[in-house]
């Protein structure tokens, strides 16, 4: 930027050598012009040595490098060089004086390029009369740029101090804005921009970014969907209302797991306020949180069942090999044959419900009530057709959660759980019931909300999920108290025929 502006002041202190060289050479020409011996000589047109001796006293007054006298014919009368003197002016700039008009020219002459003022000689020394000769002042191009040094030289310490203060300003803002963009190099930008809308990519929930203005900034694919691809930067207000409002409300903070509705949907919000002000919120479905909720409560039954049941076929196998050892073949004929007989006679309630995995839930929760030492009956009668299978898991988390909440229920002492499943023309129903003391009337008004629960932080998940899966369904889940015992009442609508499966 200095070079430049440098170049662009010398461009303009050379116009302006120019125009006042042009100026002065102009002034000499018109003094000179004026003169009688010079008026004398250019109406004769001949030579004449005592007026060349005068014009270059005048030249050498007036600083110029030439002061040229040519007759009408534009011969030389007087020149700074002798030999010169009796040939033709050159240049080719002599049409306007001879024709009565003085100007300035810049003009290769036979002293080199030179800037020229030059005047019309008129008869008599009266203006408007007939033309006989011209002056031509003259200061060569060399003298133009001395005084174009000069003038710069006068600009040289302005010129380093504004050099200085943008070096200074270019350095300042250098460092500034390396410290706001945390001493990142542009190569490490670009790529932490790529890393960035990989991870965004990548990711299952939807993410959006949040300014301190409350102005939605970036939205990753999910996010974008889910919105309906507003242009960015827009007002959240706008996109999220119900979000826009819930920060507002709570200022931005740290939350976990709120519950809001995006277009009529549930879903579970994140939000992680920013540093520099603004938020970073994730979301996903509610009904995605609640599916993963129920397989980890599956795992965790199928482990406490496996658990349940490992031990129980421990206890079985100590008792029988400990009446062997003792020599008494008999009575271990006797316990075998009783826990065959008891499982043959279970396993005989459940031959009419036909969805194995429904079927393998219960026998391991029969295993699980043993342990301890709870007594767990399936009603005679329970039936449930093959049609139901497409549901089997909703019917496992269903009958998983109430049966775990039912020994639970019990608190470690004796009782009994006992479970019912049919079907009629309107659906089927599940029943669990529990000798427990019940549900407490504080819980009551809100057992299927999600974290509400008598055992503490972070349960009161199960029975929320099971509501959730089972309403989706268009079904109906309750709880009533019957003969001292808490029974917890499961319809569902019939599951629809796929056409396959259409008679």
């Amino acid at each position: 930027m200095t070079l430049l502006l440098v170049g662009v002041q010398t461009s303009y202190l050379y116009g302006q050598a120019r125009q006042q060289l042009g100026e002065r050479a102009l002034t000499a020409s018109r003094l000179v012009a004026g003169l009688p011996n010079v008026i004398r000589g250019a109406e004769r047109g001949q030579q004449d040595p005592a007026l060349n001796a005068a014009v270059e006293v005048l030249r050498s007054a007036a600083g110029a490098d030439f002061i040229v006298v040519g007759n009408r014919q534009g011969i030389r009368l007087a020149h700074p060089v002798q030999e010169r003197l009796g040939r033709p002016m050159e240049g080719g700039d002599n049409a306007a004086p001879l024709a009565g008009r003085e100007g300035v020219s810049v003009a290769r002459g036979s002293l080199g390029l030179s800037v020229r003022g030059k005047v019309p000689i008129w008869a008599g020394g009266t203006p408007g009369g007939q033309v006989v000769g011209v002056v031509s002042t003259g200061y060569l191009m060399p003298q133009a740029w001395s005084l174009v040094r000069q003038a710069l030289r006068s600009l040289a310490p302005w010129v380093l101090l504004a050099l200085a203060l943008g070096l200074a300003g270019a350095v300042w803002a250098a460092r500034t804005l390396r410290a706001q963009i945390l001493n990142l190099e542009p190569e490490q930008i670009a790529a932490l921009v790529g890393q960035q809308r990989a991870v965004l990519a990548a990711l299952r929930e939807g993410v959006i970014a949040v300014d301190a203005t409350g102005a939605l900034t970036l939205a990753s694919e999910r996010a974008a969907e889910a919105l309906g691809r507003p242009p960015l930067p827009s007002p959240l207000k706008g996109v999220w209302a119900e979000l826009w409002a819930h920060l507002r409300g709570t200022g931005g903070a740290r939350q976990q797991n709120v519950e809001l509705t995006l277009c009529g949907q549930p879903v579970l919000v994140n939000v992680e306020p920013l540093e520099r002000g603004g938020v970073v919120a994730s979301f996903r479905d509610r009904a995605e949180a609640l599916a993963l909720a129920d397989e980890l409560t599956h795992a965790r039954g199928f482990v406490d069942v496996l658990r349940a049941q490992t031990h129980e076929y421990q206890n079985r196998l100590h008792v029988l090999s400990g009446l062997l050892q003792l020599g008494r073949p008999d009575e271990a004929r006797r316990v075998l044959d009783s826990e065959i007989e008891q499982g043959a006679q279970f396993r005989q309630l459940l031959r009419d419900i036909q969805v194995p995995r429904l079927v393998a839930l219960l026998a391991g929760k029969r295993e699980r009530a043993q342990e301890l030492g709870v007594t767990f009956e399936v009603v005679p009668g329970s039936s449930l057709s093959a049609a139901w299978e497409r549901h089997a898991d909703l019917l496992v988390t269903a009958v998983g959660n109430l049966t775990d909440n039912a020994f639970e229920a019990l608190g470690g002492r004796p009782g009994t759980v006992r479970v019912s499943v049919g079907e009629d023309p309107e659906g089927a129903q599940i029943e669990v019931e529990d000798s427990g003391p019940g549900v407490r009337d504080d819980l009551a008004a809100r057992l299927f909300l999600r974290g509400a629960s008598s055992k503490g932080e972070g349960r009161g998940y199960g029975l929320a999920g099971v509501h959730a899966r089972v309403a989706a369904l268009g079904g109906e889940i309750r709880h009533t108290r019957r003969a001292g015992h808490t029974v917890f009442q499961v319809d569902l609508p019939p599951p629809r025929l796929t056409p396959r499966e259409t008679p």
